[in-house]
C-alpha cells in the first residue's frame, strides 16, 4: 500500500507568484570538453584524491548538454512558470577572459529559446561556483582582477540573452564559495585560509554590484539580483556562551552578506572579530555592493543551532534528518523570511532553492518518495505563512529538477524530483514530481475560479 499523498497547502498565493524548479550547470550538464568548453575549478577539484566522497566527477553527470530537449519536456510537464538554471562560465568563455566561445553561447541560446517555446520563463544564474580554471591560476576570487572579469562576462551574457531572460542572478551562495571553498577547503578550490575567504566574500559582493550596474547600463530587460543561502541561527541552550556563539555565527553567515547589500556596511561585531583577517576595501566598494536589486533569492534547507562547546547534535531535536544530516525544520523558513523582512529594506523575495536528499528506491518504474513530498509541501506552507505575515514573497523553486552530481558528496545523495539512472541516463519522475505537478494544476484551477469562491 502506498503512503498517503500530503495535502496541498491551503495558504493563499498571489496570482503572479512564480513556481519553478532548479538545477545548476556543473551538476547536470556533463560534456566536460564539448564544443570548446574550458575546465573549471570543480573539474580540477574532482581530480584531487579524496575530495569527492565516492570518487566521482562531473564529466558526464546527467548528460543534460545532450539531453536538454528531453529535460525541457520534463520541466514543461511539471506545469511550472520558471526554470532556474546556471550558465557554465568556462563553457562560454573558456579562459574567463578574452574570447567568448560562440558554440557555448549557442547552447544556452537554444536552451532559453526551448524554454520560451514551452511557456517557461528562464531564470539565469551567472555563477554557480564553476569558476574557469585559468582565473583560479591567477588567484581566482581572492584577486580584484576576477571582479572585473566577472563584470565583463555578465555584460556579454546580457548582450546575448538579456532580451529573453526573465531574471539574472549574479552569484549563487557566495558564503559557500568563500567559506566552504576558501576557509574550510571542502569545496573547490580547496583553500584553507580565513583571510583569503573573507577577501573572496568581499570580491563576490563587489562583482555582484558592479555587474548589476553594467547590465543596467546596456539596457537589459531582465530583473537582477543575487541568491544567498541563509538560515535562522539560534543557541543550543540559553547559556551566555551559546548565545554569543550564535550571534557571531549569524554575523558571519547572514549579516555579513545582508548588511553590505542592503545597509551599505559590514557588521561591526564581525569586522572586529576578524581582526587582521578582515578584507581589504577600496573607496566606493560599499556603495557598489549596495546597488539596488530587483529581487533577493533565498536558498533554505534547514535551521542552524550553535553550541559553544562543539557541533550541535541535530538528531537530539527528534525530527526527521535528511541524508545530508540536516534536520527537517520547515518552520525555520517562515522564521527566516519574517526576520529578513523585519531587519532589512528588501525587494521582492524568492525561495530559489528548497529540497531534500533521501534514500530513493526505483521499484516497478516508480519512486515513492513520500518524505520528499512531505518536505516540499511543508516548506510551501511555510512560505505561505510568511506571505500571510506580510513578507513580500514572489516565488518558490524546488531543488532539484534531477538527481545530479551533489558536489563533494558525488552521486550518493539524491535531491531530484526526477530520478536519474546514471548508467542509462533514464529519467523517471518521482511521486514528489507528480505531487508538485498536481499542486500547481490545483493552484491554477483555484485562481481561475470566479471571485468569491471559498479558498
Amino acid at each position: 500500500m502506498n503512503p498517503p499523498t500530503p495535502l496541498f497547502p491551503r495558504h493563499r498565493f498571489p496570482p503572479g507568484f512564480v513556481w519553478g524548479v532548479a538545477p545548476s550547470a556543473f551538476q547536470i550538464e556533463g560534456a566536460a570538453e564539448a564544443d570548446g568548453k574550458g575546465p573549471s575549478i570543480w573539474d580540477d577539484f574532482c581530480r584531487r584524491p579524496g575530495a569527492i566522497a565516492d570518487g566521482s566527477d562531473g564529466r558526464v553527470a546527467c548528460d543534460h548538454f545532450h539531453r536538454w530537449r528531453e529535460d525541457l519536456d520534463l520541466i514543461a510537464m511539471q506545469g511550472v512558470d520558471a526554470y532556474r538554471f546556471s550558465m557554465s562560465w568556462p563553457r562560454v568563455q573558456p579562459l574567463g577572459s578574452g574570447a567568448f566561445n560562440a558554440a557555448g553561447l549557442g547552447f544556452y541560446e537554444r536552451l532559453v529559446d526551448g524554454l520560451l517555446q514551452r511557456g517557461v520563463k528562464p531564470y539565469l544564474t551567472l555563477n554557480h561556483w564553476d569558476l574557469p580554471s585559468a582565473l583560479q591560476a591567477g588567484g581566482g576570487w581572492a584577486t580584484r582582477d576576477t571582479v572585473h572579469r566577472f563584470v565583463d562576462y555578465a555584460a556579454e551574457v546580457g548582450r546575448h540573452l538579456g532580451d529573453r531572460i526573465a531574471a539574472i542572478t549574479t552569484h549563487n551562495e557566495p558564503w559557500v564559495i568563500a567559506t566552504l571553498g576558501h576557509e574550510q577547503g571542502v569545496f573547490a578550490p580547496g583553500v584553507k585560509h580565513r583571510a583569503t575567504a573573507m577577501q573572496v566574500a568581499h570580491h563576490l559582493l563587489l562583482s555582484h554590484g558592479l555587474a548589476l550596474q553594467a547590465l543596467r547600463a546596456q539596457g537589459t530587460r531582465s530583473r537582477l539580483g543575487i541568491v544567498l543561502n541563509l538560515s535562522p541561527i539560534g543557541p543550543a541552550t540559553d547559556s551566555e556562551a551559546d548565545r554569543a556563539a550564535a550571534r557571531l555565527e549569524d554575523g558571519r553567515s547572514v549579516r555579513w552578506y545582508m548588511d553590505p547589500l542592503f545597509l551599505g556596511r559590514y557588521p561591526q561585531d564581525v569586522w572586529q572579530h576578524l581582526g587582521a583577517d578582515a578584507p581589504q576595501l577600496q573607496t566606493g566598494d560599499l556603495e557598489a555592493i549596495a546597488t539596488p536589486m530587483d529581487f533577493l533569492g533565498i536558498n533554505y534547507y534547514t535551521r542552524a543551532v550553535v553550541s559553544a562547546s562543539g557541533p550541535f547534535d541535530v538528531r537530539s531535536s527528534g525530527k526527521r534528518i535528511t541524508e545530508m544530516g540536516w534536520e527537517v525544520h520547515p518552520e525555520g523558513l517562515t522564521e527566516l523570511l519574517t526576520r529578513l523582512h523585519r531587519d532589512w529594506p528588501l525587494p521582492p523575495l524568492y525561495v530559489k532553492e528548497n529540497g531534500a536528499a533521501f534514500q530513493d528506491q526505483l521499484v516497478g518504474g516508480r519512486v515513492h518518495d513520500v518524505e520528499r513530498t512531505d518536505y516540499i509541501a511543508a516548506h510551501i506552507a511555510a512560505v505561505g505563512e510568511a506571505l500571510a505575515r506580510g513578507v513580500p514573497m514572489a516565488g518558490y523553486m524546488v531543488w532539484s529538477l534531477l538527481d545530479n552530481f551533489e558536489w563533494a558528496s558525488g552521486y550518493a545523495k539524491r535531491f531530484g524530483i526526477v530520478h536519474v539512472d546514471y548508467a542509462s541516463q533514464k529519467r523517471t519522475p518521482k511521486d514528489s514530481a507528480l505531487w508538485y505537478r498536481d499542486f500547481l494544476a490545483y493552484r491554477r484551477e483555484r485562481i481561475a475560479e470566479p471571485a468569491g469562491t471559498p479558498a
